[in-house]
Formats: structure tokens, C-alpha cells, sequence
């Protein structure tokens, strides 16, 4: 894998190679003994230092045609120094070999890219390298028997092979010293981060680990990434068995059959991406399987916001709160909780080969997270003496961007970050009485109106006609045609109260916001408050685009900043007085 363990633990000029395994050994985090001293009053435990990383270069590099590997030996030795210069394809600097047809070859490396000839890549070039290699599977990737490279090819609509990204695979032993005392604990563990991190060395070392400790371990091996291409495992995972996959579309089906027939401690997982995948997961965890895997996401937050694989840590949900619940919780009725147990107990997410930040225990985090508030993980990094510095997380009252509802996000921006959303209970908080309010209830019932008056004991009346009100009472549906009667009343600054339902308990809510004075800030939380919905239902699957409200220019900017948070695309139709937003999935 491309993933380097190297980064922030450069290979020794003076480690012995072994030409059989090219194994370069790592003395970066040595140092001398491993220490236990802490800084401060932050924890250490004891680690080894990372023991070696095989890469089998050899492998990947005899494939290509002769000028090729040695423009790469070049460009390597130029970023080689001392000893290491004369070996340049020893160490683990290489992360891609790039070739497209018409184009010149080109190396990345850890620090940049390299061009390495003057030459373009010929059409025969790219066959003969694909002749060399194993055999492309329906995901557009193969590898060299024997090794953890893989070759990824873009094709033509012919099918034609017209690139090839040839991806350096090392297994790196020792990286998982860092959280071996999670690996060992029994529960169910999921890794993320950044393309290129390390997530996949990462994992196949905790094959190694857990195998090597007696537990009967199954690797279900999509694109034969984990323990490499043929029918051989490579030695990377220990005594784990492996199970290839005929298709990448049937990985939830063997992730299953490997529970059922096999009859394992633990099953390792490399990129869980599908609805029907994560289902599997959690059936597998139902059994009391312990689960190692990884997901599509850099934190905890991106999964939140992922339909596909929130069910991963527990599935969100909304829930309609009774009036007597939203009070006693101070919130709104509408809020969003963890639908079931998470089928991860652990989350880790890996910042690099030395540094990760840890979620213990998923299901309080995301609750935590849902109700607004800020968790900071435990941050565990390995020094340079080899001991792992701790880092306790806690848990604060700040919402953070990617944690907040639509509401506070709303509030957040449109007070400037001055405060953030109150506790009150606008139910349960009588209005100040001020000045008589008259209100014409335009297509809402004026009955209803009169109810919710005489319950709230708003200082207001129902009025007959709109030329005599000081306030619009609408329901949404016809708001969103904006009549004519409606476009006046704007036009004119008097207050549109919009109402999703046309019941007492609504205007109820929207009298006290005119009897506090809120009017401008409600017209904006309705429009919000609209947006937001239309964008669960794209997160649920059931619209693929949702059209809102015809607003004003103010408006459809907050909309479109809304949108963009919450990761979905937004775009703006019509002409005015009738311009309104579209929320799009793609």
C-alpha cells in the first residue's frame, strides 16, 4: 500500500537489507529503549518502535520496461543521501508510478511528483506492463502475485487499458502499537482518514496481531489489498486466512458466508461503502464477532452526515417530540437521535502513522454530538523515545460546525457567533404583552387563530382584512405560490408568519415570536426550517431534488450556505418576485 509508516519515521542509511523480503528495518523511533515517561500529568504506555516495512519494490519495478526503472532509480537517488543514495529503490519514499497513453511518465514521491522521461507512453508500453501483471478484476484493479502492490487502469469506452496507477504496497510492522490495547479488548473496531494515511497498513497489521495472539482471524479481501494478489496470503496478515471476492458487489455476501462457515474470532474489513455492506457488518457484530474494518470518511462527523453508512455507528433519525418531552428537554419537537446501538464500539481516526484520535465509545459520542455538544477525542501519539503519549478527551457545550442541527447552524450565523441558541422554552415562557397585535390569517383557519390567542394570552386579534393587519399568518403551501396578496404584504415590510401546519399548537409558536419581537427572525427560521427538510428527505432517499419557497435574495443565500454545510448542491431558478432555491442530490 501507498500508505507510509515512513513519514514521520525515515529509514535508517545503515539498516541491514534482506534481498529475499526487502525489508528495510526502522530505527526513526528507537531512540534507545522505548520509554514510559510521560509529559506532564498525559499518560504513556509502553510500544516498541515500528520493526520493518516490506515493500517487495522488485516486484513492482520489473515489471515496467527497462528505461523506466531506471528513471525511477534516478529520481529516487536524487531524494537519497549518504548510504541510502546507493540503494535508491530500498526505501519507501515511492508512493505511485503514474503512466497514461500520450503523456510522459511520472513518479510520486512523498515530497512531490517527478516526470521521469522526455518519452511518451506508447500503446505497447502499456501492454506489455499489463501482460506482466495479474488479472484485472471488475473494479479495474489487479496485482503481482505474491505482494501487496496494486495496479489501477482507466480505460477507454472501448475497454481498452489507456492508464495505469501503479500504487506502492508495504506492509509496515508495528504501526498498530499505537492502539494495540483497543485491538486486544474484544470490541469492534473502525478505522478512518484521509486517502493515503494508512488506514489499510493500519489494518493489516491488526490481522498480524490478533492472529499471531491465537484468535481465529478471517480477512475478507475485496481488491486483494490486504494480503496481496494471488492465492497465497502474504505473509503481512500472520496466521489470519484470507477469502478473496470474486466482485467488489458481492462483499456483504462473503463477509456473511465467512461467519457461517468459518467460524471466526474476528473479521477484517477493508473499505465498507454500501448500505448493504454496512448491514452486514452489523448482523456479523449481532453474532458476537469481533469486527476490524474500514469506512469512506476522514472524522466521525463525515459518517454522521453519510446515509449510506451511518448505520455504522448507530443510524440517525428524527423524531417528533410530545409538547410535555420538547419542554422538559428545552429543545424543539423535531430533533434528531440515534436510531439503535452503534455496530462499532471503538472509532479511530488515523491523522497519521503516529497520531490518531480516538472515539471510545461511539454511542455517547454521537449521542453527544446530536444533542449539540462538542467531543474531543482522545489523541494518542508515538514519540520519538517509542512510548504513546495520551491525550484525554472531554466533552464541552460548544458546538462545533459539522455537529450542529440546522437550527443552531442558523442561529450561529445569523447572530454573527454573538451567542448561540437559547435553552428557553418558548412554550412554557409567557409572552411579554406589548403592543396589540392585529393578524390576518391568510388561509389558515381564523378560528384556530382565536384558540391559539386565548390560550397563549398573546396581546392580539383576528382581523378580517389585510390592509387592517400588522402581521401575516400563512400556511407553507401557499406561501410557497406566493400570490399576489402575499407578494404586496412583503413588498410593504409587514411580517409573514409561515406555518407548516395549519393548528393551534403552531400558532401558538408563532405568536409568541411576534409577541417577543422576532418577526424578521422567524420569516428566516421558516425558510430554514423548510430547507432543512427538504435536505433529510434527500439524505433519506426520498426525493432527488426538492424545489423551496420563492425568497428574497437574503434568504436564498442562507439557503445556499445551508446546503453547502450539510454537503449537498443547491442552484437558483426563476425570475423575481418567483426566484427560489432547488436542493439537489447530484
Amino acid at each position: 500500500m501507498t500508505e507510509q509508516q515512513s513519514l514521520d519515521n525515515p529509514l535508517d542509511p545503515n539498516a541491514p537489507l534482506d534481498p529475499a523480503a526487502d525489508t528495510v528495518f526502522v530505527d526513526g523511533l528507537s531512540g534507545g529503549e522505548p520509554s514510559t515517561e510521560a509529559v506532564g500529568d498525559t499518560p504513556a504506555i509502553e510500544a516498541e518502535p515500528f520493526q520493518g516495512v516490506t515493500d517487495d519494490l522488485d516486484a513492482l519495478l520489473g515489471t515496467l520496461p527497462l528505461e523506466l526503472r531506471s528513471a525511477i532509480e534516478a529520481a529516487s537517488r536524487d531524494r537519497g543521501d549518504g548510504d541510502h543514495a546507493a540503494d535508491p529503490v530500498s526505501g519507501s519514499a515511492l508512493l505511485e508510478i503514474v503512466l497514461d497513453l500520450g503523456r510522459a511518465p511520472s513518479a510520486r514521491f512523498i515530497d512531490g511528483e517527478t516526470q521521469l522521461s522526455d518519452s511518451i507512453i506508447e500503446r505497447e508500453d502499456l501492454d506489455t506492463i499489463v501482460s506482466r501483471l495479474g488479472e484485472f478484476g471488475d473494479d479495474n484493479r489487479a496485482g503481482i502475485n505474491g505482494t501487496l502492490h496494486r495496479i489501477s487502469s482507466i480505460r477507454n469506452r472501448h475497454g481498452d487499458v489507456v492508464g495505469l496507477t501503479m500504487r506502492v504496497g508495504r506492509a509496515v510492522y508495528g504501526t498498530v502499537k499505537v492502539i494495540e490495547d483497543l485491538v486486544n479488548s474484544g470490541r469492534s473496531i473502525l478505522l478512518l482518514g484521509r486517502p493515503g494515511v494508512g488506514k489499510t497498513t493500519m489494518l493489516r497489521e491488526m490481522a498480524r496481531v490478533l492472529s499471531e495472539a491465537g484468535q481465529r482471524v478471517i480477512v475478507v479481501d475485496t481488491s486483494n489489498e490486504i494480503a496481496g494478489d494471488g492465492d497465497v496470503p502474504h505473509p503481512g496478515i500472520g496466521r489470519a486466512r484470507r477469502m478473496q471476492v470474486r466482485t467488489p458487489s458481492e462483499q456483504h455476501a462473503v463477509m456473511v458466508e465467512a461467519v457461517e462457515n468459518h467460524m471466526p474470532e474476528v473479521i477484517v474489513i477493508d473499505e465498507i461503502g454500501t448500505e448493504l455492506e454496512a448491514q452486514a457488518a452489523r448482523t456479523i457484530a449481532e453474532r458476537g464477532v469481533q469486527l476490524v474494518a474500514t469506512a469512506h470518511g476522514n472524522t466521525l462527523g463525515n459518517l454522521m452526515m453519510n446515509p449510506t453508512l451511518a448505520d455504522l455507528i448507530g443510524g440517525i433519525q428524527t423524531v417528533t417530540l410530545s409538547d410535555e418531552e420538547a419542554r422538559r428537554r428545552g429543545t424543539r419537537k423535531s430533533v434528531l437521535e440515534r436510531k439503535a446501538p452503534p455496530t462499532f464500539g471503538i472509532l479511530v481516526e488515523i491523522q497519521s502513522f503516529s497520531r490518531v484520535s480516538i472515539h471510545n465509545d461511539v454511542a455517547l459520542t454521537v449521542d453527544a454530538l446530536l444533542r449539540g455538544e462538542a467531543v474531543r477525542p482522545a489523541v494518542r501519539e508515538l514519540d520519538g523515545g517509542g512510548s504513546v503519549q495520551i491525550e484525554d478527551g472531554e466533552s464541552a457545550r460548544t458546538p462545533l460546525p459539522f455537529q450542529q442541527s440546522f437550527q443552531q447552524a442558523f442561529e450561529q450565523h445569523s447572530r454573527g457567533g454573538r451567542d448561540r441558541l437559547r435553552d428557553e422554552d418558548d412554550e412554557a415562557t409567557p409572552p411579554s404583552p406589548g403592543p396589540h397585535r392585529r393578524i390576518f390569517p391568510f388561509g389558515a383557519s381564523p378560528s384556530r387563530l382565536s384558540e391559539a390567542i386565548g390560550e397563549t394570552g398573546a396581546n392580539a386579534s383576528v382581523v378580517g382584512k389585510i390592509e387592517d393587519a400588522d402581521a401575516v399568518m400563512t400556511l407553507r403551501s401557499i406561501f410557497r405560490r406566493k400570490p399576489a396578496a402575499l407578494r404586496a404584504a412583503e413588498s410593504s415590510g409587514l411580517p409573514i408568519y409561515v406555518l407548516k401546519h395549519n393548528t393551534v399548537t403552531q400558532m401558538g409558536q408563532s405568536l409568541r415570536a411576534l409577541m417577543r419581537g422576532r418577526s424578521e427572525q422567524d420569516q428566516v427560521t421558516s425558510a430554514l426550517a423548510e430547507t432543512e427538510e427538504a435536505i433529510a428527505q434527500l439524505q433519506e432517499g426520498a426525493q432527488d431534488a426538492v424545489e423551496l419557497a420563492p425568497q428574497n435574495a437574503y434568504i436564498r443565500r442562507l439557503q445556499h450556505q445551508l446546503a453547502q454545510r450539510m454537503d449537498v448542491f443547491s442552484n437558483s431558478k426563476g425570475r423575481e418576485p418567483y426566484r427560489r432555491v432547488r436542493v439537489f442530490r447530484t
